[in-house]
C-alpha cells in the first residue's frame, strides 16, 4: 500500500493520452496525414496491421471520457494536440476547425473541474514535413515553433501548462535508428540529427509559447528514462552501461540542463550533432519542471557488433514481467528520481507517464479484475512517495494510460487503460485499477486535507 502521508498535500493526480492513439477521425474536419498514418500501412510495421484511423474515436465520444475522468476524480488530465490537424500541412495556416476540437476539448475539461497539461508534440508529425526531411532537418524544429504558437495563442488563455516534446529518445533512436517507429528509419546520422532538432524544437517552442500565451506558463519537456546496471560483472558490461546511461539518459538531460552533448557518447557514435549558433543555448532554455516517464530499468551487457550504442538489454532474471515483456520493478522510479535531482537540479520532477500493459480479460458480467495493474500502480506510487519523503522535488503522478488505445507499433494487443475500451462497440469499463486509483486520489486527500472535488488539482 502507498504511504501517502509522504506526499505534499497539493500533490497532482492525473492521467494521460496522446491524440494518435485515441482520436481516430484521421480524416475529418481537415486533418491531414501524419507519419504515422503512413508508417501504419507499412506491411509489417504494426502487429495485425492496426491503425489508428478509429482508435477509441474520442474525437467524436471525448464528452463520454471527460466524465470518466470526473468519476475517477482526476483532477489533471495530460493529452496530446495532433499538429496534423491544426496545422495539416506542418507549416502555413492554421485548420480552424481543428484548433475548434482542442477549444471545446479545454472549455469542457476546466467546467469539469480538471486542469489540461497540452502536450504539443506527440510523434505524430505532419507528414507533408517528413516528405520535406522531417526532424533530421532543421527547418522542422523551426516549425514546431510556429505551431507553439499557433496552439498557444488559441489556447493559452485557459492553458497554463504544457509539454513540448514528448521523449525525444523515442523521436530519435526509435524512430530513426531502430525503425521500430515512425517514420521507421535506420540511419545514425540521421538519428543524430533527428534527436538535436527535437531538443532545439523544445528549446524554439518554449520561448513561443511564452510569447503567445495570455496567463503565466509552466513548461517542460518530457523524458523517457531507465536505471541502467550491469548484466554481470564482467569489465565489458559495466563500461556498456555508461554507454546504454548515455544512450537513454545523458543525452538528453546534459543538453537540456546546460552541460551540452556528453563527449563520450559523441565519441561512441562517431557523429557530431549539427550544432549552429546559440543551440546549445536555446536547448537549454530554462523551464519550470522536468517530465520523467519511467517503465523499467535497463539491464545491459555489452554488445561490439550491434547497433549503437553497443549494448544491448538482457531480460531480468527470475523478475515479474507486464504484457509488454518489461520488468516490474517500482524501486527504479525512486532511484530514477533521486539520480535526476541530484545530477541536474530541476526545480520540479512531474511523472508525466507511469503504467503497464496486462492481458486484461473482462467477466462474463463485464467487470476487469486487473489485479496486476492495481499492484503496479500502488508500488509505483509508494516508490514515488519515497522519493518526496528524501526531498526529491516530485510534484504528481499521471497514470499511463486512461483509456486502452493504439499501442503503437502494438497495435491494440497491448492494453495500458484504466478504463477497457472494446473496440468493436468502443463501450468503456472502468478497470479495478481504476477504481482503485480513485481511491488512491480520495484518500490522499482526506489524508493530507488537500482540496476537495475534482478542482483539487495542486499545481494543475
Amino acid at each position: 500500500m502507498p504511504d501517502l502521508a509522504k506526499l505534499p498535500p497539493d500533490f497532482t493526480w492525473g492521467v494521460a493520452t496522446a491524440a494518435y492513439q485515441i482520436e481516430g477521425a484521421v480524416a475529418e474536419d481537415g486533418r491531414k496525414p501524419s507519419i504515422w498514418d503512413t508508417f501504419s500501412r507499412i506491411p509489417g510495421a504494426i502487429d495485425n496491421g492496426d491503425t489508428g484511423d478509429v482508435a477509441c474515436d474520442h474525437y467524436h465520444r471525448w464528452p463520454e471520457d471527460i466524465a470518466l475522468m470526473r468519476q475517477l476524480g482526476v483532477p489533471a488530465y495530460r493529452f496530446s494536440v495532433a499538429w496534423p490537424r491544426v496545422i495539416p500541412d506542418g507549416t502555413g495556416a492554421a485548420n480552424q476547425a481543428g484548433l475548434a476540437f482542442y477549444d471545446r476539448l479545454v472549455d469542457a475539461l476546466l467546467a469539469a473541474g480538471i486542469r489540461p497539461m497540452v502536450t504539443l508534440y506527440h510523434w505524430d508529425l505532419p507528414q507533408s514535413l517528413q516528405d520535406r526531411g522531417g526532424w533530421p532537418e532543421r527547418a522542422t524544429a523551426e516549425a514546431l515553433a510556429d505551431y507553439a504558437t499557433v496552439v498557444a495563442g488559441a489556447l493559452g488563455d485557459r492553458v497554463t501548462d504544457w509539454v513540448t516534446v514528448n521523449e525525444p529518445l523515442c523521436v530519435a533512436w526509435i524512430g530513426h535508428l531502430e525503425g521500430r517507429m515512425a517514420p521507421g528509419e535506420r540511419d545514425l546520422g540521421r538519428a543524430v540529427r533527428a534527436g538535436h532538432h527535437a531538443l532545439l524544437g523544445h528549446g524554439l517552442a518554449t520561448a513561443a509559447i511564452r510569447a503567445a500565451a495570455r496567463r503565466p506558463a509552466t513548461i517542460g519537456a518530457v523524458c523517457n528514462l531507465s536505471p541502467c546496471e550491469p548484466g554481470s560483472s564482467r569489465p565489458e558490461d559495466v563500461a556498456a552501461v555508461a554507454r546504454a546511461d548515455g544512450h537513454t539518459n545523458r543525452w538528453w538531460l546534459d543538453p537540456l540542463y546546460g552541460r551540452g552533448y556528453p563527449a563520450d557518447m559523441i565519441e561512441t557514435y562517431g557523429i557530431e550533432p549539427p550544432v549552429r549558433g546559440d543551440d546549445l543555448a536555446v536547448i537549454a532554455t530554462p523551464t519550470d519542471f522536468l517530465g520523467v516517464n519511467y517503465y523499467f530499468r535497463q539491464l545491459i551487457v555489452d554488445d561490439p557488433d550491434g547497433p549503437a550504442p553497443y549494448a544491448r538489454q538482457i531480460p531480468v532474471p527470475g523478475s515479474r514481467q507486464t504484457a509488454m515483456g518489461w520488468e516490474m520493478y517500482p524501486s527504479g522510479l525512486e532511484r530514477l528520481l533521486v539520480w535526476v535531482t541530484e545530477r541536474y537540479r530541476p526545480a520540479r520532477i512531474t511523472v508525466t507517464e507511469s503504467g503497464s500493459a496486462w492481458p486484461d480479460e473482462p467477466t462474463p458480467g463485464g467487470v476487469i479484475e486487473d489485479t496486476e495493474r492495481t499492484a503496479y500502480l500502488e508500488q509505483h506510487i509508494d516508490a514515488v512517495a519515497a522519493a518526496a519523503a528524501a526531498g526529491i522535488p516530485v510534484d504528481g503522478y499521471f497514470a499511463w494510460s486512461l483509456l486502452d488505445n493504439f499501442e503503437w507499433s502494438y497495435g491494440y494487443d497491448k492494453r495500458f487503460g484504466l478504463v477497457h475500451v472494446d473496440y468493436a462497440t468502443q463501450r468503456r469499463t472502468i478497470k479495478a485499477s481504476g477504481h482503485r486509483y480513485a481511491a488512491i486520489i480520495r484518500e490522499h486527500r482526506e489524508l493530507t486535507g488537500g482540496p476537495a472535488g475534482a478542482a483539487g488539482q495542486g499545481r494543475y
